[in-house]
């Protein structure tokens, strides 16, 4: 565990080129770690650009779909955003859905568990062994990969690249906690769960690897952060993100947890009635948006981030987007950067 929760961000940018300026600012005020998603942009791409445009801070994809592409072109991504940086790249992984996966780009679907298992060891093979000219021969039930011949010509900046694994279920979970250098939560992720659902599982996954102790697993937190000196805007601007999540039956045993079943079932009711999954904020209560994101004013969210404190070792703030207009996350966003400017000292 580490002394001080690191405090990290995941910018949002209309273009590439107001990412790569609002990671520049998230960098000044003293995030240790910039991340991007993977559905609108491609994760590598924006990483690349972003490791680009900044110096010190750290750029992960947050996350990168694991089976959307081979083990070999996500490794050589990988070290090629990692040569750009220099050193400064975090490779976050995850499966996806069933639907996305085969619908949508074509992508094999089995056991997500040990196909992911089996595209970490795949990765780290191929990275650790690219320029030696070395022969790979490894079996497995989705990711056989043999390669002979193969030789990069060009040095690599590390030969072990930090591997974080997204999960939300216990099996999925359990290997973040057994092979990945990180783990990283869904983005409604309250106090409570983490320590009652997933820190369990991720110490009995850290248990099954000989010598790996807690301290070995970066546990990053994502949040969903609205900030305003008015609480009831702030709780307006992020409902719809809340409204999102709500309507995916998927996550039925996690509002369940906090006690809101009924209250998802309406926004589900909702949206099966035709409203869009991205405009159900008048379906999402106060309570809900409270129990399950960071929001009210600085003092206010400053104080619900320590809660994490000696739970998660980084918490990942983001802007909410969902049914708002771009003017709204830009004032979110901003508020963001100057709390977390007050949180680590930095320049807002």
């Amino acid at each position: 565990m580490t002394s001080r929760m690191r405090i990290t961000y995941a910018p949002w940018g209309e273009t590439l080129a107001e990412l790569a300026e609002v990671s520049r600012r998230a960098e000044a005020a003293g995030a240790e770690t910039v991340w991007v998603p993977e559905l609108h942009r491609s994760a590598t791409v924006t990483a690349a650009a972003l490791a680009q445009a900044t110096s010190t801070v750290r750029v992960g994809t947050a996350i990168a779909l694991a089976f959307t592409r081979s083990p070999m072109v996500t490794a050589l991504e990988a070290l090629d955003i990692d040569e750009i940086s220099g050193g400064r790249f975090v490779l976050g992984l995850g499966s996806g859905v069933q639907r996305l996966n085969e619908n949508w780009h074509n992508a094999q679907w089995g056991k997500p568990v040990g196909h992911l298992r089996e595209t970490v060891r795949n990765i780290r093979e191929f990275i650790a062994t690219c320029t030696s000219g070395d022969e790979i021969a490894l079996e497995g039930e989705y990711e056989p990969m043999r390669i002979r011949g193969y030789e990069r010509p060009f040095p690599v900046v590390r030969d072990r690249i930090p591997v974080y694994l997204a999960a939300m279920g216990p099996a999925m979970t359990r290997l973040a906690g057994q092979i990945g250098d990180g783990w990283i939560s869904h983005e409604l992720c309250s106090p409570r769960y983490l320590t009652e659902r997933i820190l369990p599982e991720l110490e009995t996954g850290i248990g099954r690897t000989e010598g790996k102790t807690r301290a070995d697993l970066d546990v990053v937190v994502s949040a969903c952060c609205s900030v305003d000196p008015d609480p009831a805007q702030a709780r307006r601007r992020v409902a719809g993100l809340v409204g999102f999540y709500a309507s995916v039956r998927t996550y039925a045993d996690f509002f369940e947890f906090h006690g809101l079943g009924e209250q998802q079932q309406a926004v589900i009711d909702a949206f099966r009635a035709g409203r869009g999954a991205d405009y159900l904020a008048d379906s999402v209560t106060d309570e809900m948006v409270e129990a399950l994101t960071l929001v009210g004013d600085r003092d206010q969210v400053a104080a619900q981030i320590a809660a994490y404190e000696g739970k998660a070792d980084s918490v990942k703030l983001s802007p909410p987007t969902h049914g708002i207009e771009a003017a709204e996350t830009r004032k979110a966003q901003d508020e963001i950067i100057a709390l977390i400017a007050e949180l680590t000292g930095g320049k807002a």
